[in-house]
């Protein structure tokens, strides 16, 4: 070590509380990134872990393989593990549940039984083609008394439509019309089988699947080169080209049809969709920007407020015959020795904060969703080597550029300080309204801050950095969510039941059964009207022709029973009692829709139809037979006055898509409207259950073939978790970046107010009282917050809207200013800068004058 680096260390240690400040700029910005990256990569981890766990893990599906072809994928370079699967269906003559009357065989090799998640309450899962494990449910629900030991002949075959002859799987439910069931099974092979165990019904049976799962074994040293089953994938590299290779791969076997795990896949951020992939990239690379950014800032503001005592230094060096490179080289190591110290601790910082917030979230998780998997702490080489990475070269910036600007300084000039104030009249001077309006101490403060340039702006530049961090992270984490939500079925319900033969069936006992939370009856009936070209949706007008100036809608009438329309006027925010005249019927419209675009493949949101308040809609049928060479008669079946405009869409009513409306009316209503008509109406019951598979368990014990049943919890359920863990990722996300922008605003304010403490000396020396300093402060205070305001806000605007065109490759909705965030961050500045400045006064201003005066280090 060099005379010149022992000087510096010594200047380090003698300048504690600035070398300690500027550390903690650098503890922070390495913790920030750390965490940051982290977070994510434990966030898809987390998702990818209970996708898995509920689903099994297999990446690319080859349907339909023969054993040749078995033998090729296998050895394929790309294959890590292969999973045999084929399915078929068996009859269940003895099953008590009559919307379940099958057998639903899976048979797996045994790498497939490893791969998906399979529970075995008793006994053990199959090791040869004769052996069987069944569902529990199948004793539970079906009421079939099977037993391990017991032997099953079965025919097994495939469901197929009696109408459409297409084949049916388990996420078709029993086909029916009034009378009959339209399907029937194709029966491929008789075999008997040894049943050898019991498992839990698994998590990847839809609840309205008409077959009971039954685990089977197979393997390809058993098949024959006539059989046929779906090879299942699990590679060794998970990235785009598996899309490209896996095409190529069945083009040269043979293999027509290539399915993907798309779900799973774009955990691993892979995705063939292009416009997702674009969307997914550019929304990463946006918010990994602003991170970047702020923890340059922050870390160079650390060295920059402090600029002027570094200068000082480097003069005294100069004035003792130290060259120019040895000045400058004086500063690269006290950079490096604060790297050495803050980098290892801002690494260890961010992945401890981290890691505590998971062990408390993981409690909250497991409680509200019930998830399987917990988040872990994923810490990757990438994360690590960015944080390290841009620390160093963030380091080396901070202090090249004052390490130039004072070697190029006479020693006279850095030590006496004079490039660092430059003052003229000009400089300094204020409007005289200053003094009128708010007086001598708003003078002297904006005084301060003119002739603090350097600090002042720095200051400045931290605010706005920390207003662009919040602003940019909230609506990013507010486009993922809506995003989401947008992707998924709009179901606000556990359980709907149906019946074709309404006069037979009274469906509100099924609103009074156990466990039941929540109901609502819904009649609905499907049909047309016409609306005024210029009335249509903006995204229609691209893509329909009108006529006569008008365009057909199709109409969704639903009516809701007294109860639950009181319940939704209410949440609308109309009185219900407005609806209740049936000489003047009036509705609620649903105007917002989600639909997909069949070309571009985007999921667009946009209004139904552009309506007001007011305005009426006739309501046509159709006469019913095939009208596609003729003209259609319509009739009208009356009209409604829109009484409201909404988002909100009540339980059970699924929203229209583009060309259609959806129009909410009370049951009355509903009744008076089709009084005088021949409509069949379709009544519906939802519910919603604080145990679902119990309530549908009592529904089918009633065994009325009349209705049907549609238990959609399990995929409701996995929505409101993905929505949920989105949420707590998002409301994390933005109070990391909270509490690191209020210590970086915090860091700067209190170094500024502690390198003059000089000037404020003066100021009291001057005859300047506490009440007065105080005044001062606090107009120094509104300066720095409209300052920093006056950028901060542009520059979010043009970074949210960057964000909002990169979410616009796959989702369409229109740009709304997070308003509510807006108005926190304009309270939250001032609030935090006034604070941070009478915390700094307060640890200086009962200090002694003379000694301030004198003061020559911090």
């Amino acid at each position: 070590m060099n005379i010149i680096q022992k000087v510096t260390i010594r200047h380090l240690k003698e300048n504690k509380r600035r070398s300690l400040v500027t550390m903690i700029g650098v503890i922070i910005s390495v913790a920030m990134i750390t965490a940051v990256t982290t977070l994510g990569y434990s966030f898809l981890d987390l998702l990818t872990r209970q996708n898995i766990s509920s689903h099994g893990e297999w990446h690319v599906r080859y349907k339909d393989v023969t054993t040749d072809q078995i033998k090729a994928i296998k050895q394929d370079s790309k294959t890590k593990s292969l999973i045999l699967t084929r399915e078929g269906y068996a009859a269940l003559e003895e099953s008590e549940n009559k919307s379940k009357p099958y057998l639903f065989f899976k048979h797996y090799n045994t790498i497939g039984m490893k791969q998906f998640p399979i529970d075995v309450i008793d006994g053990r899962l199959p090791r040869n083609e004769n052996e069987v494990a069944i569902s529990e449910a199948i004793i539970k629900n079906a009421k079939v008394d099977y037993k391990i030991g017991d032997q099953l002949t079965v025919n097994l075959g495939q469901r197929v439509s009696t109408v459409t002859e297409k084949e049916l799987t388990q996420n078709d439910n029993l086909q029916r019309d009034e009378d009959s069931i339209i399907e029937e099974l194709k029966i491929n092979e008789t075999k008997t089988v040894t049943i050898v165990g019991t498992i839990e019904r698994p998590s990847w049976e839809p609840t309205w699947s008409p077959g009971y799962t039954v685990i089977g074994y197979t393997d390809e040293t058993i098949l024959s080169k006539t059989d046929k089953v779906d090879a299942l994938v699990v590679l060794t590299d998970i990235n785009r080209s598996l899309y490209k290779h896996s095409k190529s791969l069945a083009a040269e076997q043979g293999i027509d049809n290539v399915q993907y795990n798309g779900e799973l896949l774009r955990y691993y951020g892979v995705t063939n969709n292009d416009s997702l992939h674009k969307t997914l990239y550019s929304l990463v690379a946006i918010i990994m920007s602003v991170i970047i950014i702020g923890s340059v800032a922050l870390i160079y503001n650390a060295f920059s407020i402090s600029v002027s005592e570094r200068t000082r230094h480097l003069g005294m060096l100069s004035s003792v015959g130290a060259t120019k490179k040895q000045k400058r080289n004086s500063v690269f190591f006290e950079g490096s020795v604060i790297g050495a110290i803050s980098i290892p601790i801002g690494l260890l910082a961010g992945l401890a904060g981290i890691g505590i917030t998971f062990t408390f979230i993981n409690t909250i998780l497991e409680n509200a969703l019930g998830i399987s998997e917990k988040l872990e702490l994923v810490v990757t080489p990438s994360s690590i080597l960015i944080a390290c990475g841009i620390s160093i070269l963030t380091i080396f910036i901070s202090t090249f550029v004052p390490a130039q600007r004072a070697s190029k300084v006479s020693a006279i000039d850095a030590i006496r300080q004079t490039h660092d104030i430059k003052l003229t009249g000009k400089t300094v001077k204020t409007s005289k309204l200053v003094r009128k309006i708010f007086g001598l101490e708003a003078e002297i403060g904006l005084k301060n801050v003119k002739r603090n340039k350097k600090k002042y702006l720095a200051t400045v530049f931290s605010l706005v950095i920390s207003i662009v961090l919040f602003l940019s992270v909230t609506f990013f984490t507010g486009s993922l969510k809506k995003s989401l939500e947008m992707s998924q079925d709009d179901w606000s319900f556990d359980i709907q039941i149906f019946s074709s033969e309404d006069e037979k069936v009274d469906l509100t006992d099924y609103t009074k059964l156990e466990h039941v939370t929540k109901s609502t009856m819904i009649t609905e009936v499907n049909l047309e009207t016409l609306i005024p070209w210029e009335d249509v949706s903006e995204q229609l007008k691209t893509e329909a022709v009108p006529e006569d100036g008008m365009y057909p809608y199709y109409v969704v009438l639903s009516g809701l029973d007294q109860k639950s329309f009181e319940e939704y006027a209410k949440e609308v925010g109309v009185d219900a009692k407005e609806f209740s005249n049936p000489d003047s019927p009036k509705a609620i419209v649903i105007e917002q829709i989600s639909y997909e675009d069949a070309s571009t493949k985007k999921i667009v949101e946009t209004t139904s139809v552009q309506t007001e308040v007011g305005e009426k809609i006739d309501l046509l049928t159709m006469p019913a037979g095939d009208m596609e060479n003729e003209q259609p008669d319509r009739k009208v079946a009356g009209s409604v006055e829109i009484a409201a405009l909404t988002h909100h869409v009540p339980m059970g009513v699924t929203t229209a898509f583009l060309g259609g409306v959806n129009l909410i009316v009370s049951q009355k209503t509903m009744d008076s409207l089709l009084a005088k008509t021949d409509i069949e109406v379709t009544p519906y019951v939802y519910l919603n259950s604080s145990d679902p598979m119990a309530t549908q368990t009592a529904i089918e014990d009633r065994k009325d073939t009349n209705i049907h049943v549609f238990n959609v919890y399990q995929q409701r359920q996995q929505e409101e978790q993905m929505i949920l863990i989105m949420s707590v990722f998002s409301y994390g996300f933005i109070t990391l970046i909270s509490l690191i922008s209020i210590a970086n605003i915090f860091n700067t304010i209190s170094t500024s107010i502690s390198l003059r403490k000089r000037e404020f000396a003066m100021l009291r020396s001057v005859g300047m009282t506490p009440k007065g300093f105080n005044k001062m402060i606090q107009y120094e205070s509104i300066f720095y917050g409209v300052k920093a305001l006056t950028y901060g806000l542009p520059i979010s605007l043009l970074v949210m809207f960057g964000i909002h065109r990169s979410t616009g490759f796959t989702f369409e909705y229109g740009f709304q200013l997070p308003w509510l965030s807006i108005v926190f961050v304009i309270i939250v500045i001032f609030l935090i800068v006034g604070s941070a400045m009478l915390y700094s006064i307060s640890k200086i201003k009962n200090e002694n004058i003379i000694e301030s005066l004198k003061q020559e280090n911090i």
